[in-house]
């Protein structure tokens, strides 16, 4: 089961009987809810079972009163016959239905499910902070006892702390399938249940929470849950804003003095302006293969930034100052403290005069009612575009800093600890987290598109025998490093088409440097090089980078500058298997050394999980990662190298899903040493974040992660030896586990199959990202096919084969030569083989091959359905091999809660399945140049909303 640290891949929700509770039904409630969210007390179960019947009937009521007691009878009676074993019933009802009822029935179980959803994360959060110590306080204390035990002494703690960072990267893939503005009213939702539950609610409160609870429920019906246009990239930005700011406001200032709490248990003080904990973005950034990310949506997202940034720190300076109330007549004030005071008074006279008769003698107030201002003004400079004045806004968060550090270097000086660690402590980290614009953007983009910028440069230069795209790879290697090692410039200003590929990349890399200038280095840190192959793939875009002054090696013996960082992106298996051999490469180079020694010697190194996992399957993938992680350590230690992973994970198994602390753990010892990046993307940021609560738990149980394993996995705990035997067996695992896959997906009946007993040709008509769902340019065949839509659309159909198909056929093969036992010693001691078979039982859970077949024989053609007894047997060989090797009878057997949900919640996910059946079959009689009816296209659309509100999963 999915530990606190994941998003809900778990799918442990709670249920009812329907939207309409009858006394008949009451049983059927309390078995549903008796079995639900895993929470620990009967209180807590009587809470949920009451939330769950009070919002499924307040839902039932609105049903009833906007479409009539005859359509919730409707409802009520597909959800009757979907429990029935002979599902022909309500197929021929469905069949009869028309377009218009069909788009309330979707409704009706959508709303059911998203409601249901939020109520289980409410109970979660209830149900995981009630367990006693927190993750941190867990982590710390196994820290302390491994100094204790002279494991390690706290000058090896607190140098590894100096650089932890943990830093979420909140992505714009387009797998949120709901609107932000469901998601708002849900949250609403959430906060009204739990008002309602609080035990200091007064008897009186219970008709106004009823009431407001009607009024929330009426309005989601009333609100449509589809988009009504694809959003723009700005619009991703604001969502991960949205959260980002919620994380600034509610989580950090806690979250982050908590750690230094529990760390002070074991004498470790944690710096003032530590950080431990950042944010990242690709939303704007994200360049590759979306058209609609353009310089201009860059700098358009970065100033959102900044503006959201610089309002909240506006807003939690104001909250400071209510207790920034100690004067002079009680307390002394620094010398540096009055000095500032009075520079600020030159600076900014206005605000002086303003403020001097009433706070004069109160300098801790006074001094933050100038950061204030500063604020504000740094706001409205970069709203306006118009120079910095130094004293009167910010250039840098250092600056603002230095102005609240010197507030607390007073109230210590004189002998005020208690202030000096309370509210202004809190300011201080919480600013030093988010900066002045909440999160660091990463760039990235396709490595072609720089080698074709590059041959359109060295096409006019005219000094090559041939053509710079006819070069070999060690030609052209051998060209960019010897470029790389000189000075000259290949272009100067306006001497390449407006319109080339060669203006389009220096223009994006001029939109970095003016970002830089505008809003500092941590603006954008990383420029990441999607599908690459080998070093010039790095060297290209460093030339270019050069190009626009954001990178100077002058010359050898001379200290380089560079103003952002490299990271290749090792996307397939086969990228990933030269992963260590490539890293190498990078760091002989002299040229690329000396960058990577002027960026602190760090190396930022990306994984790949969706597409790996596309290309070879889970099994291979997941292996591949874990041995190229190891290669990449040990290579980047003999150069005296650090390495910052950043796992591109996604929210399903198949895309590398999972228990994000469990993730974190299960890395190779040694591996992570303090940095780390992973990220969080689509209906993952919404289940984890939609609460703050919940948020606050999420973090703390990665960030306790990032320090556990980056203090105390230095180094293997087990003999060598065994841990040969264990990669010798799981090679076995994975390279079956690869042919297996590779077999099924290299079938021409697989395309035909995947695209006709899925819905992945609509999925791409649901607003849901501003990125195409296929890549540019290719032939309509899979390997266009991107890996959201390929998992979202397995999901769809409960297949969901991406996140199991071949483990079966690897274990099988490492069991038929005799590692049998080996497994069973891996899954009992070895954390990354226990962690991976954990995700490959909850996805076998989840997948149902009965409503997977009603898919397949209505809609597959007959020459390709027989994949599908293909996909069954290989699905059978998985859950027994699994089985064998966990010990258990039966899938989830450690998880009795989590089992039964997932059993009980496919009652009320079959009436969505059956119904996208009928309508999938319903608009595919339109032929390719007919118009699809509005309430047809809108229903079956919401059944994938629905299905994916359903099953927490969409890609």
């Amino acid at each position: 089961m999915a530990d606190s640290g994941t998003r809900t891949d778990t799918g442990t929700q709670t249920g009812t009987g329907g939207l309409s509770v009858s006394h008949e039904q009451r049983g059927d409630l309390d078995d549903v809810a008796r079995y639900a969210a895993g929470v620990a007390s009967d209180e807590q179960h009587a809470a949920l079972r009451a939330s769950v019947r009070q919002l499924a009937g307040l839902l039932g009521e609105a049903v009833a009163r906007h479409e009539g007691p005859e359509l919730l009878e409707l409802v009520e009676q597909v959800r009757a016959l979907a429990r029935e074993p002979d599902d022909g019933a309500l197929h021929e009802l469905l069949a009869g239905v028309d377009d218009a009822t069909a788009v309330v029935l979707a409704r009706a179980f959508t709303g059911y499910f998203n409601l249901v959803n939020v109520t289980e994360q409410l109970h979660r959060w209830r149900e995981v902070t009630s367990e006693g110590e927190g993750p941190l306080a867990q982590t710390v204390a196994r820290i302390g006892e491994a100094v204790e035990a002279g494991t390690f002494d706290l000058d090896h703690v607190r140098d590894v702390l100096a650089r932890t960072e943990y830093r979420p990267v909140f992505t714009a893939h387009p797998t949120e399938a709901s609107r932000r503005t469901v998601l708002r009213l849900l949250q609403s939702v959430a906060e009204v249940v739990d008002a309602a539950e609080d035990a200091r609610a007064r008897p009186g409160d219970a008709a106004r929470h009823e009431r407001r609870l009607a009024e929330l429920v009426d309005l989601l019906w009333q609100t449509d849950e589809l988009r009504i246009a694809k959003p723009e990239p700005t619009d991703e930005a604001r969502t991960a804003l949205y959260y980002l700011t919620s994380i600034a406001q509610h989580v950090l200032p806690g979250l982050l003095e908590e750690l230094d709490q529990q760390l002070s248990r074991i004498g470790v003080t944690l710096p003032p302006t530590a950080r431990p904990l950042r944010f990242g973005t690709w939303a704007g950034g994200d360049r590759d293969g979306n058209p609609n990310v353009t310089p201009d949506v860059t700098l358009e997202v970065l100033q959102l930034h900044h503006d959201l940034g610089l309002r909240e720190l506006v807003r939690q300076v104001e909250d400071a100052l209510t207790e920034m109330s100690a004067s002079t007549r009680v307390v002394t004030a620094s010398e540096e403290l009055l000095l500032s005071l009075d520079a600020d008074a030159e600076a900014l006279p206005i605000t002086y005069s303003t403020l001097r008769r009433l706070n004069a003698e109160e300098p801790y107030r006074l001094k933050l009612s100038f950061v204030r201002v500063r604020l504000q003004r740094t706001r409205d400079r970069l709203a306006s575009e118009g120079p910095h004045e130094p004293g009167r806004d910010y250039l840098r968060v250092e600056e603002l800093l230095r102005d609240l550090t010197l507030v607390r270097e007073s109230m210590l000086a004189g002998g005020d600890r208690m202030g000096a660690d309370g509210a202004i402590l809190r300011l201080i980290r919480t600013a030093t987290a988010v900066g002045l614009g909440l999160a660091t953007l990463d760039v990235r983009e396709h490595s072609g598109v720089h080698h074709a910028a590059l041959a359109e440069l060295y096409g006019r230069l005219g000094e090559l025998d041939g053509d710079y795209a006819d070069l070999s790879r060690e030609d052209r290697i051998a060209l960019l490093s010897r470029e790389m090692a000189g000075r000259r410039p290949l272009v100067g200003e306006g001497r390449v088409d407006d319109d080339g590929p060669a203006s389009r990349s220096l223009r994006l890399m001029r939109t970095i440097r003016t970002a830089l200038d505008a809003y500092g280095p941590d603006v954008v840190e990383t420029y990441i090089v999607s599908m690459t192959h080998d070093v010039d793939d790095l060297f290209a875009v460093v030339v270019l980078a050069r190009e626009a002054g954001l990178v100077d090696l002058g010359s050898p013996g001379s200290p380089a500058s560079a103003r952002i960082g490299f990271a290749p992106l090792f996307e397939t298996v086969a990228e990933l298997e030269i992963a260590g051999p490539l890293l190498d490469a990078l760091l002989r180079d002299p040229s690329y050394r000396r960058l990577v020694a002027a960026r602190g010697d760090v190396q930022e190194i990306m994984l790949g999980y969706s597409d790996s996992s596309k290309d070879a399957g889970i099994a291979a993938s997941q292996w591949q990662i874990q041995r190229a992680q190891r290669a990449l350590r040990d290579i980047a230690t003999s150069h005296g190298v650090r390495l910052r992973l950043f796992h591109g994970r996604g929210g399903s198994v198949g895309r590398g899903g999972g228990p994000t602390a469990e993730a974190i753990l299960a890395q190779p010892h040694g591996s992570l040493d303090g940095p780390i990046k992973i990220t969080e993307q689509g209906e993952v940021i919404s289940d984890k974040y939609v609460l703050p609560g919940l948020g606050r738990w999420n973090l703390e149980s990665a960030l306790a992660a990032v320090v556990e394993a980056s203090v105390l996995h230095r180094s293997p705990t087990l003999p060598a030896d065994v841990l040969d035997g264990w990669d010798r067996t799981m090679d076995l695992v994975a390279s079956h586990g690869q042919q297996a896959y590779r077999g099924l997906v290299r079938d021409p009946a697989l395309v035909p199959f995947f695209v006709t007993a899925t819905p992945v040709d609509e999925l791409g008509k649901m607003n849901i990202g501003s990125r195409p769902s296929k890549r540019p340019g290719g032939a309509g065949g899979l390997d266009d096919l991107r890996a959201i839509p390929w998992v979202f659309g397995w999901t769809q159909s409960r297949i969901i084969l991406p996140g199991w198909f071949g483990v079966g056929s690897g274990l099988a093969a490492a069991r038929e030569q005799g590692h049998g036992q080996t497994l069973q010693d891996m899954y009992g001691s070895w954390r990354f083989f226990r962690t991976f078979l954990s995700n490959v039982q909850m996805t076998l859970a989840k997948t149902d091959l009965d409503i997977a077949e009603r898919y397949v024989r209505t809609l597959v053609p007959a020459e390709s359905a027989q994949l599908f007894d293909v996909i069954r047997t290989e699905h059978e060989r998985t859950v027994a091999e699994v089985l064998a090797v966990t010990g258990q009878e039966q899938l989830l057997e450690p998880s009795p809660t989590l089992r039964r949900t997932l059993a009980l919640r496919d009652a009320y996910l079959a009436p969505l399945h059956a119904l996208q059946v009928s309508l999938l079959a319903r608009s595919r009689t339109y032929g390719e140049g007919d118009a699809v009816p509005d309430d047809l296209r809108r229903a079956l659309l919401l059944t994938v909303n629905g299905i994916a509100a359903g099953l927490r999963n969409t890609g």
